[in-house]
């Protein structure tokens, strides 16, 4: 599938903020539940804010639309902690699409300029955005990408495994495993139980959380 030929539509969730959505696929980027509230239940509130180190190293499997990164830089202002993120994304997305996103507006308004970056930024190198956060953005397959060392958590956003079953597999968990700081979290929207065992089966402890709104159960799992 080439960058060009995916349609994404842009449709507002049940908390006012942006979602795309891919016809082909018949898949959302995020929660129609919420996008917001899904990405601040799922990573932020059962990952970030359970680990207390001053310095993080986060890895996210999914850049897309920039909401985790969003989130995740807004915390790290508020908490002085400093963050070293890195994102892997095979498709990114156009400028317009972009711009009609309205994260900004949703969650704080005065960080405009810091959600532009985000995207702005140059790939495959680091940039700072603010004080307290870096930004590395990987464009490729995370399946053969190379991961850094040291990561304190990985939000694993990858399409759900029946839309995209490449991303889930034995092989990145392992990988992301080796990587990971002793300690460090994995947090997913995902609550299946064949990545339940993927997950187990690399060395991590796994457990079943309760999910965002409109979804039962996610998965947290420790290094």
């Amino acid at each position: 599938m080439e960058k060009n030929q995916i349609k994404r539509e842009l449709q507002q969730t049940a908390d006012g903020s942006h979602t795309l959505f891919i016809p082909e696929m018949d898949e959302h980027y995020h929660s129609v539940n919420g996008a917001v509230q899904e990405s601040q239940h799922v990573f932020i509130e059962a990952g970030l804010h359970r680990l207390s180190k001053k310095e993080l190293t986060v890895f996210e499997i999914g850049f897309g639309t920039g909401l985790n990164a969003f989130l995740t830089l807004l915390d790290a202002e508020n908490s002085g902690c400093r963050v070293n993120y890195y994102s892997v994304e095979l498709y990114p997305l156009d400028r317009q699409l972009i711009k009609a996103l309205n994260y900004a507006t949703v969650i704080c308004r005065e960080k405009q300029e810091q959600f532009a970056a985000l995207h702005e930024a140059a790939w495959n190198e680091t940039v700072r955005i603010t004080d307290y956060f870096a930004l590395h953005k990987i464009q490729g397959d995370s399946n053969s990408s190379e991961l850094p060392e040291g990561i304190d958590l990985v939000y694993f956003d990858a399409f759900a495994p029946d839309k995209q079953p490449e991303m889930w597999n034995q092989e990145i968990f392992d990988k992301l495993y080796a990587q990971m700081s002793e300690g460090g979290i994995l947090t997913t929207y995902c609550a299946k139980g064949v990545v339940r065992r993927m997950m187990q089966k690399a060395g991590c402890s796994v457990e079943r959380i309760p999910g965002p709104p409109g979804k039962r159960e996610m998965l947290r799992a420790m290094k």
